[in-house]
């Protein structure tokens, strides 16, 4: 069977014209969509670290370091200022980034629409 496959014109004018049938479509590109997953130490470069382990990875082995640095969770956030250097980067992290703000952000919504949002849940709890 394979034999005569191999020799058979009109199965090779089947592969051809299935090929020819399938478009290749254009790879979709990256768009400028900051990396909220996985982040890099600011003190050592070491990267992949995901925001749990950035922490964990900061309090374990730079505890003492007192050099002032970007936090690169709060810089890959829409309002995070990449240019900001934290004075006490182990205590920014320790108070700001014990929970993942994926958890309780919206990056789609509009920032107005975020802080009408809490206007009225405010005003609705009492």
């Amino acid at each position: 069977m394979r034999e005569h496959l191999a020799a058979c014109s009109k199965y090779e004018k089947y592969v051809m014209n299935g090929i020819k049938s399938v478009k290749m479509g254009k790879p979709q590109e990256a768009g400028d969509v900051p990396n909220r997953f996985t982040f890099t130490c600011p003190y050592c470069q070491e990267h992949n670290l995901s925001q749990e382990g950035l922490v964990d990875h900061c309090k374990r082995l730079h505890m003492m370091d007192p050099t002032p640095v970007v936090c690169p969770i709060c810089a890959s956030m829409p309002w995070g200022d990449p240019a900001y250097r934290s004075a006490n980067f182990i205590e920014h992290i320790n108070r700001r980034h014990r929970f993942s703000y994926d958890t309780f952000v919206d990056y789609s919504a509009d920032e107005e629409a975020m802080i009408n949002e809490a206007l009225v849940r405010s005003v609705s709890d009492n």
